[in-house]
């Protein structure tokens, strides 16, 4: 007799990582971009936009990287205070929490007899898994990875801030805003795109949702650069 394993993948199972890194890699191409296109309004060289774009990669990918670990490890540790205190009420109270996750498969549906058994079955495996995933809503593929969110954060947003620096370097000095704007906007259209892909929804709403705020972004950047002149006549 044979049998067929179904696997079935899920995009919940990529939010860890994906958060991370399509915030990493939107600011990356965004803040750095604008910055640049500040600058260059302001009438700074190419040598003194480079300079910039890569203090602003530098700082930008240890910024995200700290902000990432910090935020996620606070969630983190809301988890692991959550099912140390549902420990102690499984060493204390045995036979309420087996009632609770009890009545929590009763509301989803079951028939009492049946949630009942469903209760006990799945206690005697792993009480506390079982409480974690049902009453608290931790599960292994959403649970906060501080390491991997701040690591994703901050190779994305190198990545990001890595197409600004690339169109400086390659393009000519008559040119260099022009051809920064027109890099910034197909990265984030693309980025946007891949971003949808991996999440399974549409690419050009996701496209266009993250290039219409990168566009606004670099003109306000360029709006108030040009307010300044750094060679003045």
């Amino acid at each position: 007799m044979s049998h067929s394993h179904h696997a079935e993948p899920h995009f919940i199972q990529r939010t860890g990582w994906l958060r991370a890194s399509v915030l990493g890699a939107n600011d990356g191409i965004i803040s750095v971009t604008s910055l640049v296109m500040g600058m260059a309004a302001s009438g700074a060289n190419s040598h003194t936009l480079m300079i910039a774009c890569l203090a602003g990669l530098i700082s930008g990918a240890t910024s995200m990287a700290a902000g990432e670990y910090v935020s996620v490890q606070s969630q983190k540790d809301i988890e692991h205070a959550d099912l140390k205190f549902e420990a102690k009420l499984l060493e204390q109270h045995p036979h309420l929490e087996l009632e609770e996750l009890t009545t929590i498969y009763i509301h989803r549906g079951l028939t009492p007899e049946l949630a009942k058994e469903v209760a006990i079955q799945l206690t005697e495996k792993n009480a506390l898994e079982a409480h974690a995933r049902d009453e608290i809503g931790i599960i292994e593929q959403t649970a906060a990875r501080p390491i991997q969110a701040a690591l994703s954060s901050a190779l994305s947003f190198s990545l990001g801030a890595l197409c600004p620096m690339l169109a400086i370097l390659f393009s000519p000095e008559q040119l260099v805003s022009k051809i920064v704007l027109i890099v910034g906007i197909i990265s984030l259209s693309l980025m946007g795109a891949l971003s949808s892909y991996f999440a399974g929804t549409s690419l050009w709403k996701g496209s266009l949702r993250i290039t219409v705020w990168g566009i606004l972004a670099m003109a306000f950047s360029s709006w108030i650069g040009s307010l300044f002149d750094v060679n003045p006549m």
